[in-house]
This record gives structure tokens, sequence and C-alpha cells, in this order.
């Protein structure tokens, strides 16, 4: 799926809504299984409740017992009505980690309309718990 493909997935749920402590629905994001299944989810940030759209797609997949992610995007749309591409957070990035190793060498995030970089890129450190021996003196 072309990335001008799920980022307009993606911008088809943003439906924002101002709340007293915050907004729903305001960025959307979209993802795209290795079984070709696309799921979808908004953002929800209300006071210290806070999720992020990636989370809630990523939800969505796991609902259906799929936890290889293809490519994802989120997106948000400005005052102005311009597209922005948010890349994902520390927390998501961990989270499309944990669910699946594979992942981190399969999933490939989408950071523009032509440009994607792969979830490993994004945690480059990551080589898992490492054990160590630190002898006393």
């Amino acid at each position: 799926m072309k990335n001008v493909d799920l980022i307009k997935k993606a911008l088809s749920v943003i439906k924002p809504r101002k709340m007293r402590d915050g907004l729903l629905g305001d960025v959307g994001s979209a993802l795209i299984t290795d079984k070709n299944k696309i799921y979808l989810g908004v953002c929800a940030g209300v006071g210290s409740n806070t999720f992020c759209a990636e989370q809630n797609a990523i939800g969505s997949m796991i609902t259906k017992k799929e936890f290889n992610i293809k490519k994802i995007v989120a997106v948000w749309i400005d005052e102005n009505k311009k597209v922005h591409i948010v890349p994902p957070c520390g927390n998501c990035r961990q989270l499309m980690r944990e669910i699946e190793l594979d992942n981190m060498k399969n999933t490939e995030v989408v950071l523009d309309l032509d440009k994607t970089v792969l979830l490993k890129k994004l945690l480059p450190h990551d080589g898992g718990w490492k054990k160590i021996e630190i002898k006393k003196k």
C-alpha cells in the first residue's frame, strides 16, 4: 500500500472533539498488517488519561489476534487544515516492538509521502536485555 493511501485512511477517522481537559480524536492512525488488514485508531488526550492513535489502532489489531505490522502512520490536521505526519512516540515504538519482535525488522513507519523508515532505525540500540557480570574487588 502506498503511503498516501494509508495517510488517507488515517485522516478518515479524525473527528476532533474538545473536552474540558483536552481533545479527543484530533490525531488519526492507520496500520496495515502482514495479512493486508487495515486497522484505524484515534488519540484521546483528556486529563491524565491519554493514549495515542497508534496505540488505539494496535489495540484493534490485537483484538483480531494479529501482531505483525507491515506499515503504520499517524496524522494530525492543524487549524489551517494542513496535514502533518506525526512520528510515533517512544511508548508507541516500544509497544510495536513488544507485541512482536519481528516488527523491529519488518515494520515500516511512514515519515512522509515518499519516505518510510524501519522500526529498528527508530529504536537503534534495542538489542534486548543484556546479562552482565561485574566482579567485586
